[in-house]
This record gives C-alpha cells, sequence and structure tokens, in this order.
C-alpha cells in the first residue's frame, strides 16, 4: 500500500503468503491476475517489499482454502506497548442464553456507577416491567 513503511512482520506475512500459495499449487500469475495485479506486484508482497492490503489477503485466504487468522496468527507486534485489538485475543463464543451475558453487563455498570438508592429504584422498575410483560 503506497506511503507505507513496510516491517519486519510484511515479511513475514509474505513468506506465509508465499508458502501457502506454493501448497495450494498456485502460480503468482494464477493468484495475480485474481487480484488484478502484475506478478512483480505479488512477487514483492511475498518478499515483504510492499505491504499487502486486507482485501488481498482475503482474495487469498479463499483462493488457498486458509483462513486469514493462519496468515496473521503470531506475527509480533512491532511496539510491546501497543494497545491490544480485537483479534488479538480470541473472542468468546455468544453464551447459550445471550440476554444473561447483557444483563451481567449492565449489572456491572449499574453497581459501578450508580449509588445504592439509584439502583434500588431501577430494580424497581424492572420488576414493574417484568409485571406489565406478564399482563
Amino acid at each position: 500500500m503506497a506511503g507505507q513503511k513496510t516491517d519486519e512482520r510484511d515479511v513475514i506475512l509474505g513468506q506465509r503468503i508465499a508458502e501457502q500459495r506454493k501448497r495450494s499449487r498456485l502460480t503468482q500469475r494464477n493468484v495475480a491476475d485474481s487480484f488484478g495485479m502484475s506478478a512483480a506486484q505479488l512477487q514483492k508482497y511475498e518478499k515483504g517489499v510492499n505491504r499487502i492490503s486486507a482485501i488481498h489477503l482475503a482474495i487469498l485466504s479463499r483462493m488457498t482454502g486458509t483462513p486469514v487468522s493462519e496468515f496473521l496468527d503470531g506475527i509480533p507486534h512491532p511496539d510491546a506497548n501497543v494497545e491490544r485489538g480485537f483479534a488479538d485475543t480470541p473472542q468468546q463464543p455468544l453464551a447459550a442464553e445471550p440476554w444473561a451475558d447483557l444483563a451481567r453487563a449492565f449489572a456491572r455498570q449499574i453497581s459501578e456507577s450508580f449509588s445504592e438508592a439509584q439502583r434500588r429504584d431501577l430494580s424497581a422498575a424492572i420488576e414493574a416491567f417484568g409485571r406489565e410483560l406478564k399482563n
């Protein structure tokens, strides 16, 4: 991608791209054609000279049957102090009762932010709401 300096992560990712492409018995020309670019440009991705876009990585993922996470797992952060992103830790699956998770999160927020009197008032309002739903 233009203007972005590549680093060690791009080299590692490029090596993984080349490995998966070869395992899938795809030529650089096959992959480059699907990206709408030259084989020379794909070669730059594979060597880590240029940074590959997420869209191209997703296309390659589908072509090779390799989850995108396999390309990215274990690639080091350039700075150990960077905040973790959404994909850095596995996401928890949805609970069998998704409303229970929402209720726990809501209750935690209420207990941290509301006074005891406000919590009692809210609890009474929720009970009244429940009675109305039963009618």
